[in-house]
């Protein structure tokens, strides 16, 4: 297996070997031909049809990662929006990986930052899809409901060849978002890293590990 095979295969967590997420995957893409029509369709519909919800961000739940729960609820945050984005993609021959870095949000409330005790959002992650001979960044995280509310504007846009980050200033020219640390490019999700830093960065906050039936709940709803 060379390489960029790699960045093909199936995980448990980006689980496109299962039929539902390999179907919509092409669902999305029919009738496109080239691999950057293919990762703009893909791009639009994580970004505006899976909605945006951090509170379903728990690394105790391993499932809450995987591209499947992720589509099947229709919500994610920004990891598991990411993996989804990449599995999709590795599904119709793109290669994909997840890439991580920490950030300040400018738009965060007192409230959240006074909660977390730090204005620092660690291992922010977003997907990097290989076209035209590049790794191009790919962050399809807010969906446009949640970024006209929370003044995440503009909005983030991929044309199908250049990076589509979070910008730095919002329309106003007001800062919106810092990149304080990067975490690095992964094959797979390093859950175990991110564990180990959310329990020392945010240990007091996080919610408890739910029980089988709670997560049943949350996974079908």
């Amino acid at each position: 297996m060379n390489n960029m095979e790699n960045y093909l295969q199936p995980t448990d967590i980006f689980d496109f070997n299962k039929p539902k997420v390999k179907d919509k995957a092409f669902e999305i893409t029919k009738g496109l031909k080239s691999d950057t029509e293919k990762a703009i369709a893909l791009f639009y519909w994580v970004r505006d049809k899976i909605r945006y919800d951090m509170r379903s961000y728990i690394p105790k739940q391993k499932i809450n990662f995987k591209a499947s729960t992720t589509l099947r609820r229709g919500y994610g945050f920004c990891i598991s929006k990411s993996i989804l984005l990449s599995s999709l993609a590795r599904a119709v021959g793109i290669p994909a990986r997840l890439h991580f870095a920490d950030i300040i949000n400018y738009k965060t409330s007192k409230k959240t930052v006074d909660m977390m005790k730090t204005d620092i959002f660690y291992y922010h992650g977003y997907s990097e899809l290989y076209l035209n001979n590049r790794w191009t960044k790919l962050t399809a995280v807010f969906d446009k409901e949640t970024a006209i509310d929370g003044g995440f504007l503009p909005f983030v846009e991929f044309d199908g060849q250049n990076d589509a980050v979070f910008p730095h200033h919002d329309n106003d020219g007001n800062p919106l978002i810092e990149y304080v640390e990067d975490r690095g490019i992964h094959i797979d999700l390093p859950l175990k890293d991110i564990e180990s830093l959310f329990n020392e960065k945010y240990g007091s906050i996080l919610p408890k590990k739910a029980s089988k039936q709670e997560l049943h709940k949350k996974i079908i709803n």
